[in-house]
């Protein structure tokens, strides 16, 4: 809890001058010294020219700055002016507008009235006065008909993935996860993390189609002595599912052992060279087969991890490994060792709901 409790401390004094300088622009009459003059051609980032074409499905933002530092923007919008297209023109991406919507409390600019830009995170770390921001990473392995409770039949992921749509929930990569651990990217308050386990072929046939129609991003932990064997996936569909750029193949060890289990027939010399090999080659492979992949996650199997594997895992420069601890993420979490929430095909969308935690009280010690 000390920890908590000094993460705060720091967030807080990182806000303090945000929260001055919001109040030294809002309650200037006039703009700042370093306000572009009203009408001229405000200052564009690099790769933005003014006489860029529209970029559809918006026409791009062209209304003037009130007034700037190196922290925040206020913007005043035209007519037709949408959030996409003012994230676009000063943060460089039309997907950062939900930034604006927080930081403005609005889902659309109106036309004339000054709107805030942030231009770094206001609050990175998700910390407010009584709870903190978590991030769930759910866990799936097989798709489509069947008995087991690891099979998820598609009309349920079908409408899990359409709640999630219709309900504001933004589902991010376990890269964007990385980077809010670091405090260097805030995530939307509802954010989620989809990933699957092992590699079947029923990921291919069922999910992907489903995730393609949703546009939503998913990790594919595959234990590589399983592609193209059986039922598993083959390295043209992992191909086609890369190019896609929502599926992220990343590893799921090398055979799918237990890896804090020592076998009888194992020294310990001999385990700790297989345990090497077990998260060594899985890497060298994945990148050898798909040449974009930068495989960089682990999944490890069972979701066990022991001191043995999770220095292995660091020393091969892993940056996010998952367990199957069930919960959500804070920013104060463990990057080798990430809590995740397995999503059973026998749970109905009220469980389904339930395991979403994207916040967390604070607990008095």
């Amino acid at each position: 809890m000390a920890g908590v409790v000094l993460r705060r401390i720091v967030a807080l004094t990182f806000l303090l001058p945000i929260v001055l300088t919001l109040g030294q622009l809002a309650g200037c009459g006039s703009a700042p010294p370093a306000a572009a003059p009203t009408g001229a051609a405000p200052a564009e980032p690099p790769g933005q020219p003014q006489d860029e074409a529209p970029v559809a499905p918006f026409a791009n933002a062209r209304g003037d700055i009130l007034g700037r530092n190196d922290r925040l923007l206020i913007y005043r919008p035209r007519a037709g002016d949408l959030l996409p297209a003012i994230a676009k023109r000063f943060l460089g991406h039309a997907e950062l507008a939900w930034t604006l919507a927080e930081a403005n409390g609005l889902a659309a600019p109106q036309a004339g009235k000054p709107l805030l830009v942030p231009l770094v995170p206001i609050n990175a770390i998700g910390v407010d006065a009584d709870r903190y921001q978590t991030v769930p990473i759910l866990c799936y392995h097989r798709f489509g008909p069947g008995v087991s409770k690891m099979i998820m039949p598609a009309a349920n992921f079908a409408a899990q993935l359409e709640w999630l749509s219709k309900n504001d929930y933004r589902v991010v990569t376990l890269a964007d996860v990385a980077q809010f651990l670091d405090g260097r990217k805030a995530l939307p308050k509802r954010s989620v993390v989809i990933t699957i386990d092992d590699g079947y072929e029923s990921v291919y046939r069922h999910a992907f189609p489903l995730l393609k129609r949703y546009g939503f991003a998913a990790t594919l932990f595959v234990y590589t002595d399983f592609v193209g064997v059986g039922d598993g996936l083959s390295w043209a569909q992992l191909q086609e599912m890369a190019d896609s750029g929502l599926v992220d193949i990343q590893s799921h060890s090398k055979t799918h052992r237990n890896l804090i289990e020592r076998t009888a027939q194992e020294s310990e010399p001999r385990y700790r060279q297989n345990i090497d090999t077990e998260i060594r080659v899985p890497r060298e492979l994945i990148e050898k087969r798909l040449p974009a992949a930068r495989v960089a996650h682990i999944a490890y199997p069972f979701g066990d991890a022991n001191e043995l594997v999770l220095e292995t895992a660091a020393r091969h420069r892993f940056e996010i490994g998952v367990s199957v601890n069930p919960g959500g993420n804070g920013f104060f979490a463990q990057p080798l060792m990430l809590r995740r929430t397995m999503i059973f095909g026998d749970l109905d969308l009220e469980a389904f709901k339930a395991k979403l935690q994207v916040t967390k009280a604070f607990v008095a010690p």
